[in-house]
C-alpha cells in the first residue's frame, strides 16, 4: 500500500533525542559506541497506555543512533558483549504487590532485533550485568518477591549464565535453574546524574524533553506545543524555539488558540492521586506570560468547539480511560457514568454519551463549563452489547456525526481487535463504520476527506472519513529510527502535525 505521508520538517530534533531524559549510560570504547537508557515513561502520558523505557545505541563519532529498543520496564543494567554485536539489557520493577518482575534482553546491534531471554512469565528484575568472557554473563537479580522478606530491597541473587553462542539464543531460553545463585548484597544505585554527565560530555545540545501532549499551528507559521515539563512552547517558521514556559508539576495537556491568535488556553496536568483542582491557564502567544487562570473542582478536558471558543468537558474519574475529548463539537461531549443506587462499581448500561448545548452556556472570557442542569444523556456509550468501552480522542464532522477512538474493557488488558475508531450518528448512537486494531490510539483528527489516527506502537493510519476504509498506513521513523506518536492535529487539508514521545514535532503533508 503506497503511503503518501511526507515529513517536511522536524522541530525539537537534537542529539540523543530518542531516549529523552538519560537514566543510564554505558560505553564501549573499542567500538566507539554508547548505550543510553532513558527514563521510564508512559506513551502519551495517559494511564493504561503503553509504558516504555527507551534504549538507544549511538556512535560516539557522529552521535547517530545505530539501534533503538523500547523496553517495558525501567533499565537498571547494560553490558556490551566483548566480541559480538550484542548489548545485554537488564530491566525490571516492583509490581506494587509482591513481585519483582522484569526482563533480560539481548539487542542485536546489526539487525535491531531484541530477544527476551527469561523463561518465567514474570521474568526477574535484573539489577546488574557483566560479561566474564564471550560465553559467560554474570547476572545480578532482585529476589522474585518480597513476601516476608525484609531484605529483598537491598539484597539479590547472583548467577553466571553460560551459552556457547549468545547470538543464536531463542526467546525464553534461560530457565530458573540457569538463574539460581547465592544471595548477595544488591544495592540499587541511581545512574541518572552520571548518564547526564556522559551525554553532556559528548554534546551540549541534548535536551531531556519528552511526551508532546498537544500541538497547534498559527496562521503566521509558528507552531505551539504542550509537553511534559512545559506548559507551552512556541517554534518559529525558521525552526528555532521562540520561547517556552517550564512547569515542574507535569506540563500542558490541551491547547485552544484564541481567535485573534494573541493568546492560548492551556489545560495543565493533574495527577490522579492528588487532590489539587484542575488548572487551566491563559498564556500570551507573544512571550508565554500568564494572563489568566482558573481551577475546576473536577477533572476536565479543554476542547475547542465548533464556534472556535474553548470549553471544559468533564473528564471522569478514570484518568485517560474516561477522558473523551471531542474537537470542533457543536456541543460539549463527554462520557458519563451513572452509578446505580447501592452499587460502588458501575455495570453495563450505566455509561452514557452525554452532551451540553453551547447555547445554554453564557460566553465569557474563560472557557465555558457546563452546569449539571444543562447536560443531556444522548445514548449508551457502548454500541455493542456486552462490551464496556473506554474513551479516547475524537472529532465532530461537518455533518454532525462523531468520530472517536477508544478501547474495549475486558479486565484482561487490551485484547486483539480491542481498539476501535468509530463514526456514530449523534441522534441514535448507531455506528456508520468501525475500524478495529490491536493498539491504543494516541491521537485522532480529521480534515474534510481523511481521519488520521496515531497509535502507541508508532503507526499512523489514514481512514476514509465517509466509510472508514483504510487509505494508507505507515510506521513513523526519523533517520530510519522508529518514533512513537503522542499527539496529533490536522492543520489543514492533508497537513497533519505530530508530537512524539521523545519531544519532537513532525510537520507532515500528504504528497
Amino acid at each position: 500500500m503506497t503511503t503518501p505521508l511526507r515529513m517536511d520538517r522536524i522541530l525539537g530534533d537534537r542529539p540523543f533525542a530518542e531516549v529523552g531524559d538519560p537514566a543510564l549510560a554505558v560505553g564501549d570504547e573499542g567500538r566507539r559506541l554508547l548505550a543510553v537508557a532513558g527514563t521510564h515513561l508512559t506513551v502519551g502520558g495517559i494511564p493504561g497506555f503503553r509504558r516504555i523505557a527507551p534504549v538507544g545505541v549511538y556512535s560516539t563519532d557522529d552521535l547517530a543512533c545505530r539501534a533503538l529498543l523500547h523496553g517495558r520496564y525501567p533499565v537498571h543494567a547494560m553490558a556490551f558483549h566483548p566480541r559480538l554485536p550484542l548489548l545485554a539489557i537488564g530491566t525490571g520493577g516492583y509490581d506494587g504487590g509482591y513481585f519483582f518482575e522484569g526482563e533480560l534482553l539481548l539487542l542485536d546491534l546489526e539487525t535491531g532485533a531484541a530477544t527476551s531471554l527469561i523463561e518465567h512469565e514474570l521474568g526477574r528484575q535484573v539489577l546488574g550485568l557483566e560479561w566474564l568472557d564471550e560465553q559467560k554473563l554474570r547476572v545480578l537479580m532482585a529476589p522474585p518477591d518480597d513476601w516476608q522478606d525484609k531484605d529483598a530491597w537491598s539484597e539479590g541473587h547472583m548467577a553466571v549464565v553460560h551459552r556457547a553462542d549468545w547470538r543464536a539464543l531463542p526467546p525464553q531460553s534461560i530457565t530458573g535453574h540457569d538463574l539460581a545463585g547465592p544471595r548477595v548484597a544488591a544495592p540499587r544505585p541511581d545512574g541518572r546524574e552520571s548518564a547526564r554527565r556522559t551525554v553532556s560530555g559528548l554534546s551540549t545540545d541534548w535536551d531531556p524533553r519528552c511526551n508532546v501532549r498537544a500541538v497547534e499551528e498559527l496562521s503566521d507559521g509558528r507552531i505551539v506545543a504542550a509537553l511534559d515539563g512545559a506548559r507551552l512552547e512556541s517554534w518559529l517558521p525558521s525552526g528555532q524555539r521562540q520561547w517556552a514556559v517550564p512547569d515542574d508539576d507535569g506540563g500542558g495537556r490541551d491547547i485552544v488558540i484564541a481567535a485573534d491568535e494573541r493568546s492560548a488556553w492551556v489545560g495543565l496536568a493533574r495527577p490522579e492521586w492528588e487532590k489539587a483542582r484542575q488548572a487551566v491557564v491563559r498564556l500570551s502567544l507573544e512571550d508565554g506570560r500568564q494572563l489568566d487562570r482558573l481551577a475546576s473542582s473536577a477533572p476536565m478536558s479543554l476542547v475547542r468547539c465548533a464556534d472556535g471558543l474553548p470549553a471544559l468537558g468533564p473528564a471522569g474519574s478514570l484518568g485517560g480511560r474516561s477522558r473523551l475529548r471531542i474537537r470542533h463539537g457543536s456541543r460539549i461531549y463527554f462520557r458519563e457514568t451513572v452509578r446505580k443506587e447501592g452499587k460502588r462499581i458501575p455495570g453495563r448500561g450505566e455509561t452514557w454519551l452525554a452532551a451540553a448545548s453551547l447555547e445554554a452556556i453564557p460566553v465569557a472570557e474563560q472557557p465555558r463549563e457546563p452546569a449539571e442542569a444543562e447536560v443531556r444523556r444522548l445514548f449508551p456509550y457502548s454500541w455493542a452489547a456486552g462490551e464496556t468501552h473506554f474513551a479516547g480522542p475524537g472529532v465532530e464532522t461537518a455533518e454532525g456525526d462523531l468520530v472517536h477512538a477508544g478501547t474495549v474493557h475486558h479486565g484482561r488488558g487490551l485484547q486483539p481487535g480491542g481498539s476501535f475508531v468509530v463514526r456514530r450518528k449523534t441522534t441514535t448512537g448507531e455506528p456508520t463504520w468501525v475500524f478495529r486494531t490491536d493498539r491504543r490510539a494516541t491521537g485522532l483528527d480529521s480534515d474534510t476527506e481523511t481521519v488520521y489516527v496515531t497509535y502507541d506502537d508508532g503507526e499512523i493510519v489514514g481512514l476514509d472519513l465517509r466509510d472508514g476504509t483504510l487509505r494508507w498506513r505507515r510506521h513513523l521513523t526519523v533517520a530510519a529510527v522508529a518514533v512513537l506518536p503522542t499527539a496529533l492535529t490536522v492543520a489543514g487539508l492533508g497537513r497533519p502535525l505530530i508530537g512524539t514521545s521523545d519531544g519532537r514535532l513532525l510537520v507532515c503533508s500528504l504528497g
